[in-house]
């Protein structure tokens, strides 16, 4: 470990020397890897200097303690300053074993969310509607900014699909294990027996791609116009300010349709395409990364049931890792925390498991 310690510390001074460089500030894309790159080393930095030092310590009172002779005194001090150096080292080094662990790149960057209603008609679509509000609301709790990107919404106020971009400080780090098929159990409002209904949605979580990631040739894109539709507004219907993009190689299609303005439409749009471009480049590119963007315990595969939602008993249920809480309308209502925080430390578990074994 301190191999890799050493080599991540004389990387972060050699970044560090980089980032000062006019070449090097004068190309965007390179100052702007860089400094990713610096940030996300910053934290294993920090502990590593407080490792050094507790050893400096561990190392003197060590001394110290050979050096007492009969000082009883001495020796007492000493030997506090040698069990709270040891007890601070170990501590320290299982926070580096875990800050070394192989990281997700794009855990520092926003993400778009697609949300569409599956199996159980209305009710999914009702039950998509409350996704988009549970993640709009833990957003909120996060600082983080929510923009929606595109809609198809239902008579009753639910959404045959959604897709919003989420902005802020390492959002996609806590939401990509969101990815996949989420099955709710409750008693419909249309249903008038109280009988109760299993129905699903999917969700899918992107990294938002800049266009530094993915190159995009204009002439690869059929951009087309047409006119808004949803619940209602003064715009809706009258002008043709939705759009929606194919990119020819990929056969991808995106669409927009939020905003008045086209030109609106198109931008938010290009952001999805970009993002679902970049995801495509990244699994075809090579499949160990692929392979290390599924999370340890699933495979994060929009086909896997993930979480179940039960009404009735008030229980949410993620089968990934067996967690079961009976605080569903807390969740709901974007206290997402504790079953966040237990997806990634399983994570972080599976991947140490590996690295040891």
């Amino acid at each position: 470990m301190n191999d890799r310690l050493i080599m991540a510390e004389a990387r972060y001074d050699e970044i560090g020397a980089k980032l000062s460089d006019p070449a090097v500030i004068a190309d965007n894309k390179l100052y702007r890897d860089l400094m990713r790159e610096h940030k996300s080393l910053t934290p294993l930095m920090e502990v590593w200097q407080q490792y050094k030092k507790a050893q400096r310590s561990f190392e003197d009172a060590s001394a110290a303690l050979s050096e007492a002779g009969e000082d009883e005194e001495l020796r007492e001090l000493a030997q506090s300053e040698y069990d709270e150096n040891k007890a601070l080292m170990e501590k320290l080094s299982g926070e580096l074993k875990i800050l070394l662990l192989p990281r997700d790149p794009d855990d520092d960057r926003s993400c778009i969310i697609e949300i569409r209603a599956g199996a159980g008609g209305e009710e999914a679509a009702l039950f998509a509607g409350s996704l988009y509000r549970m993640y709009s609301m833990y957003a909120a709790r996060q600082g983080w900014k929510t923009e929606q990107a595109g809609s198809n919404p239902t008579e009753l106020g639910g959404y045959r699909e959604v897709s919003f971009l989420v902005e802020g400080e390492g959002v996609f780090a806590k939401l990509k294990y969101e990815s996949g098929v989420h099955r709710v159990q409750r008693v419909p409002e249309t249903e008038s027996q109280g009988r109760i209904q299993t129905s699903t949605v999917t969700v899918a979580v992107l990294p938002e791609a800049e266009e530094v990631d993915v190159d995009i040739n204009p002439a690869d894109l059929v951009v087309e116009t047409f006119r808004s539709s949803g619940a209602g507004g003064q715009h809706i219907n009258k002008t043709e300010s939705a759009v929606r993009i194919i990119h020819k190689p990929s056969g991808t299609v995106v669409e927009c349709q939020e905003e008045r303005s086209q030109f609106k439409n198109k931008e938010k749009a290009m952001k999805k395409l970009y993002s679902k471009l970049y995801e495509a480049k990244l699994e075809a590119r090579d499949s160990a990364i692929a392979e290390e963007r599924r999370i340890q315990v699933g495979t994060g595969d929009r086909s896997e049931r993930i979480r179940t939602y039960n009404f009735p008993q008030s229980r949410v249920t993620d089968h990934r890792i067996g967690l079961t809480l009976y605080k569903l309308d807390e969740m709901m209502n974007g206290g997402c925390d504790e079953v966040f925080e237990a997806l990634r430390l399983a994570d972080q578990t599976a991947k140490l498991l590996k690295q040891e074994q």
